[in-house]
C-alpha cells in the first residue's frame, strides 16, 4: 500500500481533500505488485486567480512516475492528475510488457549510496549497478521521460552495444551509440 505526503500551498489540506487523493492515488496500485515502500508526494496549490494545481510523484522500483494539471476546482485537478498518472502507466506498462514478451528480458537495478572517496580526490556519493535491457531507441526515450531524466543508457537490441539517448536543449532527442574498435 502506498504511503502519502500531502502538502498544501495556499491552502489547508483537510482531512476530505486528504481521503479523496488517497482514494484516487490508490486505484492506480492495482497496476503494481508492491507499492508498501513507496511514497506518493502529492503537492497540492492555489494561486490568487483561485485556480489549483495538483502535482503528483511516485517513485516507484524501476520508474518515476510524475503529472500535474491545474483546473479551476482542486478536486477536478485530483481527478485529472490521477487520470494522466494511469494514461502513463498503460502506456509504460503495454510498451514495456510487449518487448518483454518479444525478447523475454528482465531488467535489474542496484543502488549504493555509500560515498567513495576515489584517487583523484572526486567524492563519488551515488552509485548504481545495472544490467542493461535491450530494447530500440523509441522504447529508450519512452522510459527516460517515464523517470523525468535527461539520458537514458540501454543496450541496443539489434547491435548490442551499449547506446545512449539524451534529450538536447531545443527539446529534441539525441542518440550516442558505440561502437567496438
Amino acid at each position: 500500500m502506498l504511503k502519502y505526503n500531502i502538502r498544501g500551498e495556499n491552502i489547508e489540506v483537510t482531512e476530505a481533500i486528504r481521503s479523496y487523493v488517497q482514494k484516487k492515488l490508490t486505484k492506480l496500485e492495482k497496476y503494481f505488485e508492491d507499492t508498501s515502500n513507496s511514497t506518493a508526494h502529492v503537492n497540492l496549490k492555489v494561486y490568487s486567480d483561485k485556480t489549483a494545481k495538483v502535482e503528483v510523484t511516485i517513485p516507484l522500483p524501476y520508474l518515476v512516475l510524475r503529472a500535474e494539471e491545474t483546473s479551476p476546482d482542486m478536486y477536478a485537478s485530483v481527478d485529472l492528475v490521477t487520470d494522466k498518472l494511469e494514461r502513463q502507466i498503460r502506456k509504460h506498462k503495454t510498451k514495456i510488457n510487449r518487448k518483454s514478451r518479444e525478447k523475454g528480458f528482465n531488467n535489474n537495478v542496484q543502488e549504493k549510496n555509500d560515498t567513495e572517496e576515489t584517487e583523484n580526490g572526486f567524492d563519488i556519493v551515488r552509485s548504481k549497478h545495472f544490467s542493461l535491457k535491450p530494447m530500440d531507441s523509441e522504447e529508450a526515450v519512452l522510459q527516460m521521460n517515464m523517470l523525468g531524466h535527461d539520458f537514458f543508457i540501454y543496450e541496443d537490441a539489434e547491435t548490442d552495444g551499449v547506446n545512449i539517448v539524451y534529450r538536447r536543449k531545443d527539446g529534441r532527442y539525441g542518440l550516442i551509440e558505440s561502437t567496438e574498435d
